[in-house]
Formats: C-alpha cells, structure tokens, sequence
C-alpha cells in the first residue's frame, strides 16, 4: 500500500509539474512574441535619450504621443459590438452580455473578457483583460470568474482615410485556467487571429478570423475556428449602426464537424469628448442564431468604451 500511495502522490505530481511548464512555456511564447514584433521601439529613442534613466524617462513621457501618432496612421472607425477591431487603440472597456440558453436558462457575463489597452510602441498594442464574472440562473451551476487573458497586436500596414482607409493586424492572445467552477478552460488557450478592414465611402468592413487552440487535450477538448465579419454605415455622424455575421467551425472534441452562425444588428455611437483625450463610446447588439446547431438562441450584448 506504502508503494501505491508513493505511486500515486508522484503521477500527481508529475501531472502538476507538467501543467505548470506548459503554462511557463506559453507565457514565455507570448512576451517572446512581443520581442519579436517590436523593432520599432529602437525608434522611438533619439540618440540623446541614449543614457539609461534618460532614456527610460523619454520612453514614457513620450507613451501617450507615440500612441496618438500610431493611431493617425489607421483609419478612425468604431470598433464594432462583437467583431475585434484590426485598429490600435488605447482604452479601458468593459462588456456585459445575457445569453439565452436552448434549456430557457440565461447566463450573464460581466466584463467579456475585456479590460485595459494600450499602446507601448508604434504598430503594438497590449491589452490585458481581467477575468470576467458569470451568473447562472441554473441551480447545478455556480457563479464565479472567468480565465485571465492577455492580448498582443502587431499592426502590418494601414493607412487613415485620406490614404486608403485600409488596415490589417496579426493578433496573438492567450487565456490562462483561472476561473473557479469550471467557468473557465480546463487548461491554456492561444489565439492567433488575422484581422483587417477596408472603408467604401459611408461603408466600412471590419473582419476577423482566427482559432481557439488548447494547449492539451485538443482531441477531447477540441478546436474552435471563429470568423467574423462587421458592415458598418458611418454616414449618421457619431451613430454607427451595423450588422455582423459570426461564425465558429468546430474540430474535434464534442462538436467535431459541427459550425455555428450568428447575425447581430446593432449599433455604436461616440466618440463622445470628457475630458482632455478621454472619450466615450457605447454599443449594443443581440446575437441571434441561424443555424439549427447553436450553443445558445440569443445573446444581448452591451459595450462601454473609454478611449484616450
């Protein structure tokens, strides 16, 4: 029995030991990403800044002009209620949505998984997003948070709209298993995406498409391909009404072979001046599903926006 038990405590421990260095792995992937894709930060520093605190002192006092130039260089659209926006922003954001299950159950989620972003350099964004919070109307599930994530940008081309009115940005996020009862992934999760868009006079086009990627357990767990897409009319001034067409295809796991669509009206309005370059924007839409395979009928999806 002694053996056993000692047997036991060790395949534990290995399972423990091996779950920790993915997620040490996936951690350094991410900022090693980041490395990667920021050459630009070489340029933000002008020889005078060359010595060390010096340096470091002009890198932030010059953060917030950096980012204002780096978003002069895209186009100025809304970023649309569900689709992420291929834009660099800076803002602090925070959704809320009530899902309508297929049981008549809903489920509220507070702060979607979105949180802080920034611009440190130019052509990058970091956005760190707090895990959001669950409320279940179903005595067999518990409420509680969601799984952190972060989220890094690299803008590849763009051009504002007296130049083309065009971007198109590489996205890298990673969620990691923080939730409590099982309101979170059972393990890591990385998302590349590819997003861009394109205005056509008061017509804008905003897509993306990207994976959900487990870090274990794929087969069992399974892939999620998520496309997006968003039209958006901005001929109303600061009122953008818009219609999107969601969609997710699944590999492996228990929906292999199964996809999901979504149309969602709905409409964003600001930027809305508080103070200095604080802003405001607002939006709000309902997801409703059009496919006879779905993971719930309808979602009501409300956003607010800070931008600075």
């Amino acid at each position: 029995m002694p053996r056993v038990k000692a047997w036991i405590i060790q395949r534990t421990y290995d399972r423990d030991s091996q779950r920790v260095d993915r997620m040490r792995l996936i951690g350094a992937l991410f900022f090693s990403w980041l490395v990667l894709v920021t050459p630009a930060l070489a340029q933000t520093n002008s020889p005078s800044d060359a010595d060390g605190g010096n340096a470091v002192s002009s890198f932030l006092a010059h953060w917030d002009e950096r980012a204002l130039q780096a978003q002069t260089n895209q186009p100025n659209w809304l970023t649309p209620v569900i689709t992420s926006t291929a834009r660099l922003k800076q803002e602090f954001r925070f959704d809320m949505s009530w899902q309508r299950n297929a049981d008549g159950t809903t489920t509220e989620n507070y702060g979607g998984s979105k949180g802080f972003t920034t611009i440190p350099i130019n052509r990058v964004e970091i956005s760190i997003d707090p895990p959001p919070y669950f409320v279940h109307h179903e005595p067999k599930l518990r409420d509680g948070f969601g799984d952190f994530s972060l989220l890094a940008k690299f803008r590849i081309l763009a051009a504002n709209r007296k130049h083309g009115d065009y971007v198109l940005t590489a996205f890298l996020g990673v969620s990691f298993p923080t939730g409590s009862y099982k309101n979170g992934s059972a393990h890591p999760v990385i998302t590349p995406t590819i997003a861009g868009g394109k205005g056509f006079g008061n017509f804008v086009y905003q897509g993306t498409f990207g994976a959900d990627l487990p870090s274990e357990q794929s087969a069992i767990l399974g892939r999620r391909m998520i496309l997006n897409n968003a039209f958006q009319y901005r001929g109303w001034g600061k009122f953008w009404p818009e219609m999107e067409v969601n969609s997710n295809f699944f590999h492996d796991g228990p929906n292999d072979g199964k996809k999901q669509v979504y149309l969602t009206p709905g409409v964003s309005a600001g930027r809305f001046p508080l103070y200095k370059h604080l802003q405001l924007t607002t939006g709000a839409g309902i997801e409703i599903a059009v496919t006879h395979f779905h993971s719930f009928t309808h979602q009501a999806v409300f956003t607010v926006r800070l931008p600075f």
